[in-house]
């Protein structure tokens, strides 16, 4: 699929009839707040691609740029909104979930506002878990705990359950925030929704602390994980360097992209070797990882190791290991392999090493949002109410070419984001790293 081909346009319940009761500020007697469905950001703003769409003559494919519209679809006094937290823990959750609120209660003054406990559970009254009032007084200061106050869970439910208990509690606009799975979800809720003729918008927030979602350039929870991995970072290096032949070997989280990994490894430039899944490594042989360790202790003394928990799973194809709650094959664990392999390769030549394992993945998973993603939820969680109060639905809103857009959910949910190759990301961790190809040459 290429840029000129996608659809997207916003879904909408109705008529926009109802002024907004955002305070917008203003300049002079013009209002500088709202926008409209007109203001758009180019999905591909590259200088290629403006060329090529201007040499085809074709329309430029954009999205709707986020943000309050003068007009509204929902009467702020008798509607319910729901919020619910699903997948993985991820740093910002809780901002999301504190955004969205205080904009709900001060910014439109919305009284009804119910969390659902453990994700998609929540929704199933089998489950029996309880729904919370949310308002300003329930959410001051949950920006200082990790996790979510609201729990998660992970796995499919039934959504015609689902859609049911959304019909029964009267809830006008519920807010999703997730990952893949739960963007497919949320899709899945919205047609039925719609098959249902019900009033109801459905709105995702992404979530993945890998940032591997399409058409969102920027995950909320990724700045704090490369934060926290690069004093994993720092703590390997004055391992491997306080000790003969001394490694440093850290596993990242990445189960299909390595942003996180690629990323640390450029905040904090002491990594000799970085694998990810989207690179194709060899661990025997002339240029495969273990002769170039072996190489870098011969003449330096130590070395550092960052491997995403997604590489190096070809190794194990053969492997069946199931697939969890969500639906995912289990990965092999490859940090713990590593480990053992590197200390057996060295082994065999009779040769002391020093290695120091650390996975800091769930850790990173459950801490505080940083200052930076901190205030990027804000952004989300705002600009998800403002979409949601003007009746949008089936959308996700995202960070794209430095503005908060509309992203239709058919367009991003079910597609991955992964490092390419030949682009400048990898292409610097080569350069900061210099360790080459991991692959043997062919002749």
């Amino acid at each position: 699929m290429t840029f000129e081909d996608i659809e997207t346009r916003i879904p909408v319940l109705g008529d926009t009839k109802i002024a907004s009761p955002v305070k917008g500020q203003q300049t002079g007697e013009t209002p500088a707040f709202f926008v409209t469905d007109n203001d758009r950001i180019l999905v591909d703003a590259t200088p290629t691609g403006l060329e090529i769409l201007c040499a085809e003559n074709r329309p430029f494919p954009s999205f709707e740029l986020a943000g309050p519209r003068k007009k509204i679809y929902f009467d702020p006094s008798k509607l319910r909104c729901a919020l619910v937290t699903c997948g993985g823990l991820c740093p910002g959750l809780n901002d999301i979930i504190r955004s969205v609120v205080l904009e709900l209660h001060y910014g439109y003054g919305v009284r009804r506002i119910y969390g659902i406990k453990y994700g998609l559970q929540g929704f199933i009254p089998s489950y029996g878990h309880d729904v919370i009032d949310l308002d300003p007084a329930a959410v001051v200061n949950i920006q200082d705990m990790g996790g979510s106050i609201l729990g998660s869970s992970r796995g499919p439910q039934s959504i015609e359950e689902i859609v049911d208990t959304l019909d029964r509690m009267n809830i006008g606009i519920l807010f999703m925030v997730g990952g893949d799975g739960t963007l497919m979800a949320a899709n899945k809720i919205a047609n039925a929704i719609k098959d249902h003729n019900l009033r109801i918008s459905v709105v995702g927030i992404p979530k993945t602390i890998d940032n591997d979602i399409h058409m969102v350039s920027r995950s909320f929870g990724f700045d704090t994980a490369v934060d926290i991995a690069t004093q994993a970072i720092k703590g390997a290096h004055n391992e491997a360097e306080s000790y003969p032949n001394g490694i440093g070997l850290i596993k990242l989280m990445g189960r299909h992209s390595g942003f996180i990994a690629a990323t640390a490894t450029l905040a904090q430039q002491d990594v000799n070797f970085v694998l990810i899944p989207e690179i194709p490594v060899e661990l025997e042989g002339p240029d495969g990882l273990l002769t170039k360790v072996e190489t870098r202790l011969a003449e330096r003394g130590h070395a550092v190791i960052v491997v995403a928990e997604g590489a190096l799973q070809e190794l194990f194809a053969n492997e069946d290991k199931g697939t969890d709650a969500s639906g995912n094959v289990r990965l092999h664990d490859v940090g713990l392999f590593l480990r053992d392999r590197i200390k057996d390769y060295f082994r065999a030549q009779a040769t002391e090493i020093n290695l120091k394992y650390i996975d800091p993945s769930y850790m990173i998973r459950s801490v505080p949002a940083n200052a930076n993603d901190s205030v990027f939820c804000g952004f989300l969680g705002r600009d998800a109410v403002h979409a949601g109060m003007a009746g949008k639905t089936q959308l996700l809103v995202a960070h794209w070419n430095n503005h908060f857009v509309h992203v239709p959910m058919a367009l991003s949910a079910g597609k991955r984001k992964q490092v390419n190759p030949s682009g400048k990301l990898w292409t610097t961790v080569l350069g900061a790293t210099g360790q080459g190809s991991l692959c043997n040459r062919t002749t």
